[in-house]
């Protein structure tokens, strides 16, 4: 097989493809085996039909093009490794050659976005500037609030829902006179605006027995995006009530017998947590730096296919100030992704197989998942490998940031090797024997996701 390589852009090529006659036939006489097991010819038993034969009554150019329909993603695979191009999206594919007769060759042309080659600075010592880590009296009171939050009780009052409170209600959504969607006694803090567009200012205002419509797009099912005309009614109105800062409420909300204890200790978690979020403030500046300071060059077909889905999706494809944000998003994330997918390269990055657990099972609880049936779910549509080059990224970019020169902006040096996640308050302690068993249960998950791991190395092993 012979290819060559035409550069339309830094990050479109066009690939020329010519194979030998010799190399087609084992996909032609697989052809030709599929389509004699599929007809049926008076005096030939199926799959015995001579390939004269299928040429006379089906025709040459069947058999070539199912031929040549198998061929093309293995010859194109084949000379994009060749080539050492790194193909994405979907691919513009020409035959300009096919074998008619037998001795003549396959050609055909592939135009593809590929991942573009980026010439990466020296990535040792970066000089990245953080705010300072310092908690405010704000950020305890902020975080005393919202451990009394947790403690507190709902008690009914008779006036108006303001902006906090929370009211029981009815909602009904129709459109055209039609009941779309109902429910009763639903609890809800006013001003969350995580229900119905609309709904919130509605609320304001409302007293028990109180009853208003509103429009408002529906969020989900088959109307998803259409505009439906929402009753809702206020059943009661209630407001809650923060328990007293004192001691007894120190004893009531942690291990401490004193509420200076607990201020104390509420303090040294603020300042913690300000650490923390100065790591992450730390590595996204980084992550901005490299990103404003490097050539990362973007096929535009790619944004385009990612903004049309994403806008799709929300049936906002008209929307075009959306879209204007849709498409930056979508441009600033690809650049970050071949950035770190080249810094990874470069730093000759590999994913270890707890690493790839330890990632999984996050994933899965930030989508509410069981870890095992999450594991199973990417692994039906083919997503462990787009997660193990995510891993990659991650631990490129914590690369480089561990080499790192950062400072905040008053001049202190940080290091970040401090900046772990707070450990945060809790209400009580779990009991030693529910640690064991917790710990117990989180090793047969661990278990389990590894057996899901393993198991579709295997298969991705017995498949290449």
């Amino acid at each position: 097989m012979k290819s060559a390589v035409e550069t339309l852009s830094p990050t479109r090529v066009k690939l020329t493809v010519e194979v030998p006659f010799a190399e087609l036939k084992p996909m032609l006489d697989d052809a030709y085996r599929t389509i004699g097991a599929q007809v049926q010819i008076p005096g030939f038993r199926k799959g015995k039909v001579p390939n004269r034969i299928i040429d006379q009554r089906v025709g040459r150019g069947a058999v070539i093009q199912e031929a040549v329909n198998e061929a093309l993603p293995k010859f194109f695979a084949e000379a994009a490794e060749a080539e050492n191009l790194r193909a994405i999206g979907q691919p513009e594919v020409d035959v300009t050659a096919v074998p008619i007769e037998d001795g003549q060759d396959l050609e055909f042309t592939v135009e593809t976005d590929v991942r573009p080659e980026i010439d990466l600075p020296e990535l040792e010592g970066i000089a990245v500037e953080v705010d300072p880590a310092q908690a405010s009296d704000d950020d305890v009171e902020e975080r005393l609030t919202s451990l009394r939050e947790r403690f507190g009780t709902l008690v009914g009052v008779e006036r108006a829902a303001e902006e906090g409170d929370f009211v029981s209600l009815d909602l009904r959504a129709e459109i055209d006179g039609e009941e779309i969607d109902s429910v009763s006694g639903v609890s809800y803090e006013v001003g969350t605006k995580n229900m119905l567009e609309g709904m919130d200012e509605a609320l304001v205002g409302m007293s028990a027995g109180e009853t208003k419509t509103f429009t408002a797009p529906l969020a989900g099912g088959d109307q998803e995006g259409q505009d439906a005309e929402c009753t809702v009614t206020v059943q009661s109105v209630k407001v809650r009530e923060l328990p007293e800062l004192d001691d007894e409420f120190a004893q009531l909300a942690s291990e401490f017998d004193t509420l200076d204890e607990l201020r104390a200790d509420v303090a040294k978690q603020a300042g913690q947590a300000k650490k923390y979020e100065q790591g992450i403030q730390a590595r996204d500046r980084l992550l901005e730096h490299l990103i404003e300071t490097v050539e990362i060059p973007v096929p535009d077909g790619i944004v385009e296919a990612e903004v049309h889905s994403h806008l799709e999706g929300e049936n906002r494809l008209e929307d075009d100030e959306h879209r204007a944000e849709v498409q930056e998003s979508t441009r600033k994330a690809l650049k970050a992704q071949f950035l770190l997918d080249a810094i990874a390269e470069k730093l000759e990055v590999r994913v270890e197989q707890p690493e790839l657990i330890e990632y999984l099972v996050m994933s899965a609880q930030q989508y509410g998942m069981d870890p095992n049936q999450f594991a199973q779910t990417i692994d039906q549509q083919g997503q462990i490998p787009s997660m193990v080059q995510e891993v990659a990224r991650r631990k490129a970019l914590a690369a480089v940031l561990d080499q790192a020169e950062v400072t905040d902006t008053e001049g202190t040096v940080i290091d970040l090797d401090e900046l772990a996640p707070p450990v945060p308050v809790e209400a009580d302690e779990v009991p030693a024997d529910e640690d064991a068993a917790d710990a117990d249960e989180d090793a047969a998950v661990t278990d389990e996701v590894e057996a899901e791991v393993v198991a579709d190395e295997d298969a991705t092993a017995a498949k290449a």
